[in-house]
């Protein structure tokens, strides 16, 4: 389930999604009949109140889309030259969709996930996206079995007693673990490791870390920007 007018248009202009119905308000239907006639979903023109009883959101919009869910195959060959996001019982439906986001906008093809980790298809998950469940393939999948088909790839943990991210010498392709927003990396999948960074705080700081999406965005920025072999 897809609402809002933004995401609703990128949508129905990507045209990836088979649509099973799409709820509007008159209005809104008025205003973008050029996209309905183009993709011909099944439209069902509803009143305010109706889209306030079927919104997951506190303040409904004009515009909801319900469509099958995607499937995605795991492509070895890309993943081993590239970087991938690894999410450890990633919980919060906000963290997880904003770090979809980072991934979409650092051009991280590639988001497995633990089974613990929030639902994608969760609206809070899917709306926090901002279209970038779309474009970033997400799959399930524990880490050992990750590792296991993909032999010798780096694999990056973000600890608290890792190495310093700045300091390191970082590689253009990998796995980029991002542990759980409060207990971080669960043991089992520390053991995997093969590197381990953190992000320093200024001796000044007094938070005891970094919230897991902000993490994210810091870690893929130094990855994709200052990359050492």
């Amino acid at each position: 389930m897809v609402e809002g007018t933004k995401m609703a248009r990128e949508i129905l202009t990507n045209g990836q999604l088979e649509i099973e119905g799409i709820f509007v308000l008159k209005d809104w239907k008025e205003e973008n009949k050029h996209l309905l006639k183009r993709t011909k979903p099944k439209v069902f023109e509803i009143n305010a109140a109706d889209m306030a009883k079927i919104s997951s959101l506190r303040s409904p919009g004009q515009v909801l889309i319900v469509a099958k869910k995607r499937r995605f195959d795991l492509d070895g060959e890309s993943i081993e030259n590239d970087l991938s996001l690894y999410l450890d019982t990633i919980q919060d439906p906000g963290n997880f969709g904003t770090i979809l986001r980072i991934a979409d906008w650092f051009a991280v093809s590639y988001v497995f996930c633990s089974d613990t980790c929030a639902d994608l298809f969760n609206p809070k998950v899917i709306q926090a996206s901002m279209g970038a469940f779309l474009r970033v393939r997400v799959m399930k999948m524990d880490l050992k079995s990750l590792t296991e088909r993909l032999p010798g790839i780096p694999v990056f943990g973000t600890v608290l007693d890792g190495k310093n991210l700045f300091e390191e010498s970082l590689s253009k392709r990998g796995i980029i673990v991002i542990g759980n927003e409060s207990r971080g990396i669960s043991e089992e999948n520390i053991s995997l490791l093969t590197h381990k960074i953190s992000i320093p705080c200024n001796e000044k700081g007094g938070a005891e870390s970094l919230n897991a999406a902000v993490a994210t965005g810091i870690v893929c920025s130094v990855f994709r920007n200052n990359p050492s072999k």
